[in-house]
């Protein structure tokens, strides 16, 4: 696919009683590891309600690179995995154009086999730090013999001809970084240990467990998390129904909320209790969202949501709170802008290596819409005005980041004058139906 995507403006107006149901794309963090997963696995592996979005693609394109049969048919994604241990050094770099997860998660992945991968990825991408996924792979054996400065894509990894288990306490709190090792660990002899001591989204560790890996999960007195895997067994082809993305719920979701009168039906939504943290937030806010049908499907709770327009207040968002919402903060941001009183989220430091430094381009997204806010170094207060008295009006530079552009396009829906984006060309890469979807429910966004 071509990096140049001419930039597409976008502008939203308040629009009234957003109504209607509907369902989300399925859940990024899953669709990725399914075409991983899938694509190592021995046996065939169907997956259904895959995110189609860009950034997932591309890991099918790379895992096709290294060997593995992925197609379509009907609604239906089939794979014949090439067998643990079994991928081919690709022919040609793997281009993985923004997609920071399915990239971060493929080095892990490659890095202990004993072949050389290159790496390249958009502008955005290529920006941001991959250290924090190198540093162990480093340890496990893995040469990084080509980088641009500061760890950043273009990259090439070389792996060792036989890679060293490692245990490996996560210096921050990262999904990424804790499911790079464990991936790694599959083509590792020996056992590889993650040390977790603050719990993030665990996608990973369960995906595993169903494809057959011998994985362990123990949680000491301290709450600290130790994941140990055992590398070099056989993984199995699986069926995999994907739920629906509780990041991307959550721009209808926070719509719904803000416009007066509205009354919708999020159908379908993913409800892991490492991923519910904006949910949880938004009802300490005052929402009115009424959790219906609680089900289980493929190993994981989903559910249906009701939303009903409310008056929102401020509150305190806990730092503690931050694994669990990390890529909803720009929408909670927008929500918090309509209520009474002060919203402060704290723990934010991860939205700086974002796909933009998210957490500056939220706060300068809202100053130049009239919200009165403060941007810290990892927390951000936002002073809200209920009933979108004043805000609008500004254009909001997006920094090639699908979460601000749809975030701000929902801000533009609820507030007084319209708001606009820079481009809205990157919102495919995670939720491709987003104006669509928004339209059916009776919003203003041309």
């Amino acid at each position: 696919m071509d990096h140049i995507t001419p930039p597409k403006p976008a502008t939203a107006r308040r629009s009234e009683n957003l109504s209607g149901t509907v369902r989300v794309p399925g859940d990024k963090s899953i669709s990725h590891r399914s075409f991983m997963f899938g694509g190592l696995a021995s046996g065939e592996t169907r997956i259904t309600g895959l995110l189609e979005g860009e950034d997932v693609l591309r890991t099918g394109e790379a895992m096709k690179a290294m060997g593995a049969n992925i197609r379509k048919e009907g609604d239906t994604w089939l794979i014949n995995g090439v067998g643990n241990g079994c991928l081919l050094e690709a022919a040609e770099p793997l281009d993985f154009g923004n997609a920071g997860t399915g990239s971060r998660l493929t080095m892990g992945l490659v890095g202990t086999y004993d072949m050389e991968t290159t790496f390249i990825g958009d502008a955005s991408l290529s920006k941001r730090p991959m250290g924090r996924v190198l540093d162990p792979l480093r340890l496990m054996g893995v040469q990084v013999v080509k980088a641009a400065p500061g760890d950043r894509m273009p990259l090439t990894l070389r792996g060792p001809r036989h890679a060293a288990p490692i245990s490996y306490r996560v210096p921050m709190a990262s999904a990424q970084v804790k499911s790079a090792v464990l991936i790694a660990g599959l083509n590792t002899a020996g056992v590889t240990t993650v040390i977790e001591p603050v719990m993030t989204r665990d996608h990973t560790e369960k995906m595993l467990a169903g494809f057959g890996a011998d994985i362990e999960v123990e949680t000491d007195k301290e709450g600290v998390r130790h994941i140990r895997i055992v590398g070099q067994g056989k993984l199995n082809g699986q069926t995999i129904a994907v739920p629906g993305d509780p990041s991307s719920a959550g721009f209808p979701l926070v719509a719904a909320l803000i416009v007066p009168g509205s009354d919708i039906v999020i159908e379908n939504v993913l409800m892991n209790p490492t991923r519910t943290g904006l949910l949880l937030t938004l009802q300490e806010m005052g929402g009115n969202i009424e959790v219906i049908n609680q089900r289980s499907a493929g190993g994981e709770d989903v559910a249906d949501l009701r939303v009903r327009g409310s008056e929102l207040k401020g509150v305190t968002v806990p730092a503690d709170r931050a694994p669990s919402m990390i890529d909803e903060y720009p929408v909670l941001a927008v929500a918090a802008s309509f209520a009474e009183g002060e919203t402060l989220m704290q723990g934010l430091e991860e939205l700086r290596v974002k796909e933009s430094d998210r957490l500056a381009a939220v706060a300068r997204g809202l100053e130049v819409n009239g919200v009165d806010c403060t941007e810290g170094g990892d927390w951000l207060s936002v002073r809200g005005r209920p009933g979108g008295s004043g805000i609008g009006g500004g254009v909001v530079e997006t920094h090639l980041d699908h979460r601000i552009a749809m975030s701000f396009l929902i801000m533009g829906l609820a507030a007084e004058k319209p708001v606009a984006i820079d481009d809205s060309a990157m919102i495919a890469t995670s939720f491709p139906e987003f104006l669509g979807l928004m339209a059916d429910l009776g919003a203003s966004i041309d």
